[in-house]
């Protein structure tokens, strides 16, 4: 065996081998039970280059979320603000303990998101609509803030529907204050209109226990920057009131004692452990830009998931094996190697997706069998011409090296051409489609390896024992 050919076998058991190695992790994450699954994923153990189930196998929830543009700053963008969201929303899921969480742009202000496995579309909802804009004000207790407070209490509706305050009952505030609601219905505040620190200062925010009559709460603290802040914020206004607002609705107000640098917690009559799980999760995550309101919501079921991944795995399977089958038929010894390629093929798409965590959905299943039947060209391609060279009378060496020559063109033209339409399709593409481009594209690169490269590595090979004829 020559220098070259060694390392052409080297390569290819290398990448074999590496193969196994990323899909193994997959293999073992899903012959486990779903009761497993289940307790692993709450303990937050699953791994994290698997392959992810989508949610049209898996089950779970779906939301279309649209940004409240009249909500922004006028000093950022529609396309910044919306791309920010999507890194929060996504932050959140994950600290959540989702995996495989599809999260794309769907036109100039929607953003679509998948929650496999999550069929609690109310958890999903507060988890991901929440705003979490946290701000501190300082109370106003003046004589002029209790006689405004007590003649919004004659107006039957301060604010609109979309949460902003009338005109009527603006014009009753004290100058440099602002209305704020309460938790309670018909509770309100009357606060500065100013926050000296909010939200943006936060470093970590957790759900602890023990607080008031042994309740929940989440406690909060600053980074450096806003540890000073709100240093300088009560130590000015010692025995004065504070408020901890979230989303414009008052959390909590506490007497200012003394003055405090870099911590402080929220507690809440209400609060549940799941709630002040969730409160510290989007606290941590950020607060996002302007609301969102949830357009489109429906759930999948478990069981159409399931029936998904049989009906598609029964068809994958008996249409792959039939493919085999006619290979091994019509080319004898030249097909069984094409079918060896078709394997690797097959292994190496589902390493590589596992290796970049990639979700398998229905549409990608179809992209992966598309890129096999172009697998399955190029080897009959291959064949084809070995058969004319040899048809010529040539020796079988030759007829081989020109059957992989003339072959080479067309092989690259026809993957050239598809992965071009692969390209496109991911870039203008959301969703279902992306993830059959990713699926048809990966799936094109590793076929145009195992075809040419890996099944020359074998018949040069082969050729070494001087064969007199070739199985064709």
């Amino acid at each position: 065996m020559s220098k070259q050919l060694m390392w052409k076998w080297v390569i290819a058991l290398g990448t074999v081998c590496l193969s196994i190695w990323l899909l193994y992790p997959s293999i073992d994450w899903y012959t486990k039970s779903p009761q497993e699954i289940n307790q692993l994923e709450k303990a937050r153990l699953r791994p994290k280059r698997i392959l992810g189930l989508g949610l049209d196998l898996r089950g779970g929830t779906h939301l279309v979320l649209e940004l409240d543009v009249s909500k922004l700053d006028k000093r950022e963008t529609v396309s910044d603000a919306l791309n920010r969201a999507i890194e929060i929303i996504r932050n959140r899921v994950d600290q959540y303990g989702v995996g495989e969480t599809p999260i794309t742009r769907q036109g100039e202000r929607w953003i679509a998101v998948q929650l496999p496995g999550v069929e609690d579309p109310e958890q999903a909802e507060e988890i991901i609509g929440k705003t979490a804009m946290l701000e501190f004000h300082i109370q106003d207790t003046s004589d002029k803030a209790s006689e405004a407070l007590s003649k919004l209490r004659d107006i039957a509706a301060p604010f609109d529907d979309k949460g902003n305050l009338t005109p009527e009952a603006a014009r009753l505030l004290p100058a440099g204050d602002m209305f704020y609601k309460g938790k309670d219905p018909g509770t309100y505040y009357v606060l500065s209109a100013t926050a000296p620190v909010t939200g943006a200062y936060l470093q970590d925010a957790r759900m602890q226990t023990g607080g008031q009559m042994g309740l929940p709460y989440v406690s909060f603290r600053f980074n450096s920057e806003g540890g000073k802040l709100f240093d300088r914020l009560t130590s000015a206004n010692i025995h004065r009131y504070l408020a901890i607002v979230l989303d414009g609705v008052v959390q909590s107000v506490a007497v200012i004692n003394s003055r405090i640098s870099d911590s402080g917690i929220i507690e809440g009559g209400d609060f549940t452990l799941d709630t002040a799980k969730n409160l510290a999760i989007v606290l941590r995550a950020g607060a996002l830009p302007a609301p969102v309101n949830i357009i489109e919501k429906r759930t999948v079921g478990p069981g159409l998931g399931e029936d998904s991944i049989k009906a598609g795995l029964r068809a994958a399977i008996i249409g792959y094996i039939l493919v085999l089958a006619f290979m091994l038929f019509y080319y004898r010894g030249a097909g069984l190697i094409a079918d060896v390629a078709l394997f690797l093929n097959l292994v190496m798409l589902m390493a590589l997706m596992a290796y970049f965590s990639a979700t398998l959905t229905l549409p990608g299943i179809a992209g992966i069998i598309l890129s096999l039947a172009m697998a399955v060209d190029a080897n009959v391609l291959i064949c084809e011409r070995i058969r004319e060279e040899m048809a010529l009378g040539k020796p079988l060496a030759m007829c081989i090296q020109l059957g992989y020559d003339h072959a080479w063109s067309a092989i690259v033209d026809c993957h050239i051409t598809t992965l071009i339409s692969g390209v496109f399709l991911f870039q203008f593409g959301s969703g279902a489609v992306k993830g059959f481009a990713v699926t048809l594209t990966l799936g094109l690169i590793i076929s145009l390896y195992t075809s040419v490269f890996v099944t020359r590595a074998i018949y040069e090979f082969w050729l070494t024992s001087n064969p007199k004829e070739i199985s064709i």
